[in-house]
């Protein structure tokens, strides 16, 4: 697996593979939340461990620069629900 990719600009982290790109994408909300929303993964990355490098890429990204981050992304919920130790880092509520 290639190593992730944060693309601030395009509000994403990306991990680049031979049948497309894997992402999470974010939106950034007031209070310096960033609200995870949306994650795919091409069918040559599921069950390796794509998504679960994108989510604690995010989380490392939130805690390096004082974010907070909100689990909208079903996917994301999930990985929270396997990962309370993470719990910390996300708000939940609108």
């Amino acid at each position: 697996m290639s190593r992730v990719e944060h693309e601030a600009g395009q509000d994403r982290f990306v991990v680049r593979m031979d049948d497309g790109e894997a992402e999470l994408s974010y939106l950034e909300r007031s209070g310096r939340v960033l609200d995870l929303v949306h994650t795919f993964v091409p069918p040559e990355g599921r069950g390796q461990g794509v998504g679960d490098a994108l989510v604690r890429e995010a989380i490392e990204y939130a805690k390096a620069n004082d974010y907070r981050l909100r689990p909208s992304c079903p996917f994301v919920r999930n990985w929270l629900e396997d990962h309370p130790e993470e719990a910390e880092v996300f708000v939940t509520g609108r």
